[in-house]
């Protein structure tokens, strides 16, 4: 079972991205607001569960949370601005979404530039540790899940039906078959292909 605050400031949001690594598409980002008596057993970081369950968590964090949201940053701006400021961005541009304003936020990992005046805990690991940071995982995985699925109908050579973009053998084969789309990132170096 996760920890449900980090702290007695309230309200707390949590914060976490999905996509980073990617070679093609945004990057997403959410943040969520629980309420102070939020539990859920199954509630966890989104790589450790399955994609119906993220979807049955998904309907769950959006009906009981105070507040959540989601941003994005296209391929072509986190070409401009890189790829760790591309995913502060968005967390910020979800925060600044949010109806209930948080007292303290709470980001997966150990990068992050102050939001507002508002006091911050960066958590390594974070989205296996509290509750807010799995919720905000689950949003920005489902959403960046959804967006890639719809992209697959323009560009079904790549497969993101099945990779969501990341650099898996098939995505990179069909990168050096068809070369790169419009939502593929030009600053992001893919590795050679192996020879026979």
């Amino acid at each position: 079972m996760l920890k449900p605050f980090y702290q007695d400031l309230h309200p707390e949001a949590g914060c976490d991205e999905a996509g980073r690594g990617c070679l093609a598409g945004p990057v997403f980002a959410a943040a969520v607001v629980l309420p102070p008596d939020f539990s859920d057993p199954v509630l966890n970081d989104s790589k450790k569960i399955s994609e119906k369950t993220r979807y049955a968590l998904r309907e769950m964090i959006q009906k009981l949370a105070l507040s959540w949201a989601v941003a994005r940053i296209d391929a072509a701006e986190i070409d401009q601005i890189n790829i760790l400021n591309a995913s502060i961005k968005a967390m910020h541009l979800a925060l600044d979404q949010l109806k209930k304003k948080p007292s303290f936020i709470i980001i997966d990992g150990n990068r992050f530039k102050p939001y507002q005046s508002t006091p911050h805990a960066t958590i390594i690991k974070g989205d296996g540790k509290y509750f807010s940071i799995a919720a905000a995982s689950i949003l920005a995985k489902t959403y960046r899940d959804d967006f890639m699925l719809e992209q697959h109908e323009k560009y079904p050579q790549y497969n993101w039906i099945r990779n969501k973009g990341y650099g898996t053998l098939d995505h990179r084969k069909a990168m050096e078959s068809f070369g790169n789309c419009i939502l593929h990132r030009k600053s992001f170096k893919v590795r050679p292909m192996e020879g026979p």
